[in-house]
């Protein structure tokens, strides 16, 4: 989500103000403290117009895995 701040250059305080969460929420996010319960993620996600997956995806996996079907 930093990136995505960075880009942006917003605070985040900003951030937060946005999405209506505290600052500190933001950065035990950015900090891998503590994950957004799914309200929170979609509205960071139209935020920075953009996925959930891509805001979230692990660090070295690709922003979505699916199950691929063997049939």
């Amino acid at each position: 989500m930093r990136v995505f701040r960075a880009d942006r250059d917003w605070s985040q305080a900003e951030v937060a103000e946005k999405v209506g969460v505290s600052r500190q929420t933001i950065h035990a996010i950015e900090r891998g403290k503590s994950e957004p319960g799914l309200s929170l993620a979609f509205k960071l996600a139209r935020l920075f117009d953009t996925t959930v997956e891509e805001i979230f995806a692990p660090e070295g996996q690709p922003p979505t895995s699916f199950p691929t079907s063997s049939t």
